[in-house]
């Protein structure tokens, strides 16, 4: 059976209800008259429209007469919660992972925040004879990993600053950042850009570059990665990848929350 869509099948009065719905979402309080000159059609079917929408709790309205003002109803925010909860981000994640592995050559993972923590629940590998331990379910630490510091930076400060205090700094590498207050400048720049760079911090020779992933409230939902040997790689291609990683993140943002 196939997924595609197919305008035969097209019942125009749900069409002009979701036209109108569409409508309200972009301006709050808007009545019969601005409603039909926005998607067409007589006063009266939009107003027909609009009544049966509001019997059902998808539109509500204030006022009387022809300054009634409508606008969307709560029953659209129930649908949208069990909408989200029926969304797996990892089977969202697993064309843009293997995307973002074909573009940079590299293993790519998401993951979900968990406790300050972030946990990999899904993985693309490279065709490469290297293979990282990247496995599913791994918890990685906040404050050195490229998941766990694009999550962390997506805290407000004061809570960053508690799961810093929570679980401590503890060096992996000679590259670890240890000192509380570098960390939250680092934090400030991966805001700043997009993407964290986790550079040899949780392991020698090994880069990770991360970039969160947000759901349709605008909160951070999970975060994608590349990791890769470091080797004698400069800079500005370690922020190249960076770029790419944002790229694709912002893709799977668009995705998840359904923008």
């Amino acid at each position: 059976m196939t997924n595609e869509l197919d305008k035969r099948y097209e019942v125009r009065s749900v069409s002009r209800a979701v036209e109108i719905l569409e409508c309200l979402a972009q301006r709050d309080g808007r009545t019969v008259t601005e409603v039909s000159r926005e998607v067409g059609g007589s006063k009266s079917a939009t107003f027909s429209t609009l009544q049966t929408l509001e019997m059902h709790g998808f539109v509500a309205s204030e006022g009387e007469g022809a300054a009634r003002r409508y606008r969307l109803g709560l029953a659209l925010a129930r649908l949208g919660e069990n909408a989200m909860a029926q969304v797996s981000l990892r089977d969202l994640a697993r064309p843009v992972l293997d995307d973002l592995t074909a573009e940079t050559g590299m293993s790519s993972r998401v993951a979900v925040p968990d406790s300050g923590f972030a946990v990999i629940v899904g993985r693309v590998d490279a065709p490469s004879a290297v293979r990282f331990d990247l496995h599913m379910g791994h918890r990685e630490a906040p404050h050195c990993t490229g998941l766990g510091k694009a999550l962390l930076a997506e805290l407000p400060e004061p809570e960053s600053a508690r799961v810093i205090e929570r679980y401590g700094l503890p060096a992996r590498t000679a590259h670890t950042i240890t000192d509380p207050a570098a960390l939250l400048a680092d934090l400030a720049e991966i805001r700043r850009r997009g993407y964290s760079v986790d550079d040899e911090e949780d392991a020698e020779g090994v880069f990770c570059v991360g970039s969160a992933v947000r759901d349709h409230r605008g909160e951070v939902a999970g975060a994608i990665s590349v990791t890769g040997l470091k080797l004698d790689l400069p800079v500005w291609r370690i922020h190249q990848i960076g770029d790419t990683v944002r790229t694709h993140a912002a893709r799977l943002t668009a995705l998840y929350s359904g923008r």
